[in-house]
């Protein structure tokens, strides 16, 4: 081979080697392109820190919460939730179950966790009742104080009083021995576990309002409340959002991208970038 085929050979190489070897490579973003971050899913607005997708809103929200078919949904390990409403003022959501009972219709529910990592907390006002449990559950234990026998009390009446109850083999205002307003002391950042077989209940439902009306389980709205932090706003994301951009993460170490209206990504805002 001749010294300029050599040479040839020799500045190509050099040339194509960075796209194909790490260490040479150009930094890049890889966050979802052609727009794939919206600012609504379905009827909700949504808003950092939440996003719609995978690369959009904050990365420790992203993977408990997406967008699908229109429908912004909840993630535990648990489940898959349906989120029916955010208050962004009080930095809440409501989250509901479909296999939840409430007074009109009730049934063998699944069990409810929150992880203890995750950036979400039970709203105090939450009050989960736990429906058809066994005589022998650990929850009617007397030296541990799992249910509420005060206040509580008049919360199982109102259930057991619903018609739904014949979903769970009861009839209307039979006994409120086998409910129980769970209360377990809750250590702040240690997370959350409903585990239905464990505790040998039938059913739970959890109740974020009254309606105005206590003695009225009809008008009861039953969900559950969550409390998330507010703490990851920055000035960067501002300025992204008064640019017209969503505030979105990018490459394995999802660091702060701004995603604009038209899919470009950048690392500051979308002025002059469509």
């Amino acid at each position: 081979m001749s010294f300029s085929t050599d040479s040839w050979l020799l500045t190509h190489i050099l040339l194509f080697l960075p796209l194909f070897h790490p260490l040479f490579a150009a930094t890049t973003h890889t966050t979802p392109k052609n727009a794939t971050c919206h600012s609504t899913c379905g009827t909700l607005p949504v808003k950092f820190p939440f996003g719609t997708g995978f690369g959009c809103g904050h990365a420790d929200f992203a993977r408990y919460i997406r967008c699908s078919s229109g429908t912004l949904q909840f993630s535990t390990g648990t489940g898959v939730y349906t989120i029916s409403s955010i208050d962004y003022p009080s930095n809440t959501l409501i989250l509901t179950d479909p296999l939840m009972s409430n007074c009109s219709s009730m049934q063998n529910s699944g069990s409810f966790s929150l992880d203890s990592s995750s950036p979400f907390s039970l709203v105090a006002e939450d009050t989960f009742v736990l429906l058809g449990c066994s005589t022998t559950s650990p929850v009617f234990d007397q030296n541990e104080e799992l249910c509420n026998t005060g206040s509580g009390l008049h919360i199982c009446r109102g259930m057991y009083s619903c018609t739904g109850v014949t979903g769970i083999g009861l009839t209307p205002n039979a006994p409120i021995s086998t409910c129980c307003v769970y209360d377990p002391q809750i250590v702040l950042g240690s997370g959350f576990t409903l585990d239905l077989p464990k505790l040998q209940c039938s059913s739970y439902t959890a109740i974020y309002g009254y309606g105005g009306d206590e003695g009225d389980p009809m008008k009861w709205q039953f969900g559950i409340s969550l409390q998330y932090n507010d703490s990851y706003y920055t000035e960067a994301c501002k300025n992204c959002e008064d640019s017209g951009g969503l505030c979105g993460f990018a490459g394995l170490n999802e660091s702060f991208a701004c995603i604009c209206r038209n899919g470009v990504n950048t690392s500051n805002n979308c002025f002059g970038r469509g």
